[in-house]
Order: structure tokens, then C-alpha cells, then sequence
């Protein structure tokens, strides 16, 4: 079993499309019309698969981001993510070090859900284990 993808309401389709696009998703495909409105399928550059699916119905806007706490992307060199994002018109707040080798960076996208950018220590696995918590 694995998690698939996170379907995220968002209020300006196009508005949303340009920051996830300047933060490095790619459109896979959309469906058109289904019961929760248009959905489209985005993934990153490395990910063989959709990870981030953005829905969007016009008649219901986002109004309320508090049931997601922040969407987690991991980058290679966060310094130059910062920098690409801000060359797109995307703000990020500057780096932080959280340990040896582990920084972060956090933005907002236009609806206001939190996204937390993180560069792991050289030799880190691609993802959380359980040796993150020994």
C-alpha cells in the first residue's frame, strides 16, 4: 500500500497553475468535469508519478486552509530553489539550518496553504525513516 496523491481545492485554477509550475510540478493531465469539478494531475520533475492533484469548481472557492497544515517538498539545493522561485515571482523565506546538512525554506501559495521546502543532509534517504526519530 502507498499514499498516491493529495487532492488540493484551489479558487484560481490558472493562478495555481503558474506557482506550481514555478515551483517545478508539471501538468500529467486533467479530467475535465467530475462531482468535486476539474482535476489536475501534477507531478515533479524526478517523480515517475502524480503527486499533487489541484481540483478546482469555481462555484467553490477555498474559504478555509486549516484542515491542511503544509505540503512538504524535498529539493536538491534549496539556495537555488529560493533563488529560481524568486527569479519566477515566487517568494520563499530565506533558508534555515535545522541540523547537520538539513535546511528548509517555507512559502505560501495563492490560496494560502503552507509549503515547507527541504534540502536533506547529503546521504539521507529520499524520504522520512525511522532513523529520522531514533
Amino acid at each position: 500500500m502507498r499514499m498516491l496523491h493529495l487532492g488540493l481545492r484551489v479558487t484560481d485554477l490558472e493562478r495555481s497553475l503558474a506557482f506550481y509550475t514555478a515551483l517545478g510540478y508539471a501538468v500529467l493531465g486533467s479530467v475535465p468535469e467530475t462531482e468535486f469539478g476539474s482535476l489536475t494531475m501534477l507531478k515533479l520533475p524526478d517523480d515517475p508519478f502524480v503527486s499533487l492533484e489541484l481540483v478546482h469548481d469555481p462555484a467553490r472557492p477555498v474559504k478555509d486552509t486549516g484542515a491542511v497544515n503544509h505540503l512538504v517538498v524535498q529539493v536538491d539545493d534549496l539556495d537555488a530553489t529560493v533563488a529560481d522561485l524568486a527569479a519566477g515571482g515566487v517568494t520563499a523565506e530565506p533558508p534555515a539550518d535545522l541540523g547537520p546538512g538539513m535546511r528548509t525554506s517555507w512559502l505560501t501559495d495563492p490560496d494560502g496553504y503552507r509549503i515547507e521546502l527541504v534540502q536533506w543532509p547529503p546521504g539521507h534517504p529520499a524520504g522520512m525513516t525511522a532513523a529520522d526519530f531514533a
